[in-house]
């Protein structure tokens, strides 16, 4: 749809806001409701000085069915919008379209398009009754104001029941580390943690890095702090996969049947912060050394000294000093997969959950957990390609609200995060290496891991060498610890209709997948699906995957 030539006037907003009840706000005269999303002192081990994450929600009301507009409005701080509707199964066919306003150059974006093919798993978690269907989120940045316009198409007669724009404020880094919900310890990464930050692509060397959130807003309003909520009802214990014995490899591709019903054994509890072994990283210039030997036991293997670090990056790359020090964690519960598993190879660097800022309170349920993964689905977040790679934690933090104030899913969807400089984030929780059981590839969740890589490959974007060989890398390591090659291919059985697989129907799909190949979707975009060859060639190589035996 191209921009219309007619600009609305923008309407007058008193500046004055007004709480309505702890966590909530209403601009008066705009209709937005801000929600802070934020489990107060009790959960989220915020820092007293750091601002909390939001959703702020416009209700977008009209009298023509097949469409509504809204002019320019002013609102809250937000960084990442969407548009949602009630109905969790409505696969809306149509158009959105936004355009904002920068919270401190004042300028007006061109008009957006919002996509849509997201979809909730096809799980309990898809069917709880807060479930909502919602466009893709967008990567905007700081911005105070908002003009949007939504159009049915295709079969559709009418917009979808109750539909609404939502605007994500990312909160600023400090916010969320504590222990919430969704069980153990959040971080459980296997990363090595020596990875160098970088705020520009590289040549694709891995890196660990926590950003800082985007610029507060010039302006004269200025939103309020947000009152703490009441405590959420006691967290329950996560579910865990019994081990299972690993099916010998062949030439021929395996097949795998997804399990009736989830896991049910008890992992157990984390220990405390202080008794976790850490690893410091080592600071530029300088040689890491070993951790210090410990009493507890170890229930992983430890990474071997002797396995090459990835090449450091060229000098000529900008590697300014991290905001925080990154912190990688072996898992702490016993390994869901068995011991029939390969010895796990050494792990590419990944930044915790904790490290980027993930709010845990955030998180609904404990997650489960899969028998084994048996590929990797690659995928884009659709957003912009323009952001800073310094902003790259804000936009995981921002997507984590997004999926479960907007989508009302229990976690973030995807198990892994790549930003073009090469960083690697861990996504939902439960432990990088473990099977988690994640929401990013409908009809294939219970086979699989996601990895979705920043930015829109659809639309003129090019993935980098330094994203292709992160994911690559990460690839490698995941199926490696599960016995599977990469560049092998498997037999899977749809677990729902795809749109493109039926229900029951078997799917042959390479180890290493695009979302498009099990699902109706242009993700992961055609740039980055035709680079999917040369990442599966980067991850057959790569020093970081375990090739099961012949």
């Amino acid at each position: 749809m191209s921009p219309r030539g007619i600009r609305a006037r923008r309407p007058r907003v008193p500046k004055r806001t007004m709480w309505l009840a702890a966590g909530v706000v209403v601009l008066a005269g705009t209709g937005v409701t801000a929600v802070s999303v934020t489990g107060g002192s009790g959960g989220s081990g915020a820092d007293e000085a750091s601002r909390p994450a939001q959703a702020h929600t416009l209700s977008l009301d009209g009298e023509d069915p097949k469409k509504r507009e809204l002019p320019r409005t002013d609102t809250q701080l937000f960084s990442l919008v969407g548009v949602s509707w009630e109905d969790g199964a409505d696969d809306f066919e149509g158009t959105a379209q936004i355009r904002t306003r920068g919270a401190e150059s004042g300028t007006w974006t061109d008009w957006r398009d919002l996509d849509f093919g997201i979809r909730a798993p096809e799980t309990e978690e898809g069917d709880a009754s807060r479930v909502r269907g919602a466009s893709e989120p967008l990567w905007v940045g700081p911005s105070d104001a908002v003009e949007a316009r939504v159009v049915a198409g295709g079969k559709e007669t009418a917009v979808p029941d109750a539909l609404r724009l939502d605007m994500i404020d990312p909160g600023d880094e400090k916010g969320g580390k504590g222990q919430g919900k969704g069980g153990g310890n959040g971080g459980n990464g296997k990363g090595n943690g020596k990875g160098k930050p970088s705020t520009e692509p590289g040549t694709g060397e891995s890196a660990t890095a926590t950003a800082t959130a985007g610029a507060t807003p010039s302006g004269e309003d200025t939103a309020p702090t947000t009152a703490p909520e009441e405590p959420a009802e006691p967290p329950q214990e996560p579910t865990e996969a019994p081990a299972t014995e690993q099916p010998a490899p062949s030439d021929a591709p395996a097949t795998s049947e997804e399990p009736a019903q989830e896991p049910t054994a008890t992992e157990p509890d984390a220990p405390a912060p202080s008794e976790e072994p850490t690893t410091e990283p080592a600071l530029p210039g300088e040689e890491p050394t070993a951790p210090a030997p410990s009493d507890a036991p170890t229930q992983e293997p430890t990474e071997d000294p002797a396995t090459p670090a990835p090449s450091e990056e060229p000098a000529t790359e900008p590697t300014p000093a991290p905001t925080a020090e990154p912190t990688t964690e072996p898992s702490t519960g016993p390994d869901p997969s068995g011991s029939t598993s390969p010895a796990a190879p050494a792990a590419p660097a990944i930044v915790s959950r904790a490290d980027w800022g993930a709010d845990e309170s955030l998180v609904v349920d404990p997650p489960s957990y899969l028998d084994t993964v048996d590929a990797v689905f690659v995928h884009h977040t659709a957003g912009t390609n323009d952001y800073d790679c310094a902003d790259s934690a804000a936009i995981v933090r921002g997507i984590l609200t997004y999926h479960v104030e907007t989508n009302g899913w229990s976690d973030i969807g995807y198990n892994f995060f790549v930003d073009k400089c090469g960083t690697v984030f861990e996504g939902r929780a439960g432990g990088v290496d473990k099977p988690v059981r994640g929401a990013h590839t409908y009809g294939f969740n219970g086979y699989s891991a996601g990895v979705s890589l920043l930015g829109d490959y659809e639309n003129g974007g090019t993935p980098t060498a330094a994203a292709k060989k992160a994911i690559a890398d990460l690839s490698a390591w995941k199926l490696g610890l599960h016995g599977v090659d990469p560049e092998a291919q498997v037999t899977l059985t749809a677990a729902g209709d795809t749109g493109v697989y039926d229900t029951g129907e078997q799917a042959t799909l390479n180890t290493i997948s695009g979302h498009r190949d099990g699902y109706a979707t242009l993700c992961p975009g055609a740039a980055l699906y035709s680079a999917l060859p040369e990442i599966r060639g980067a991850a057959g190589a790569s020093v970081y995957g375990s090739r099961p035996e012949k």
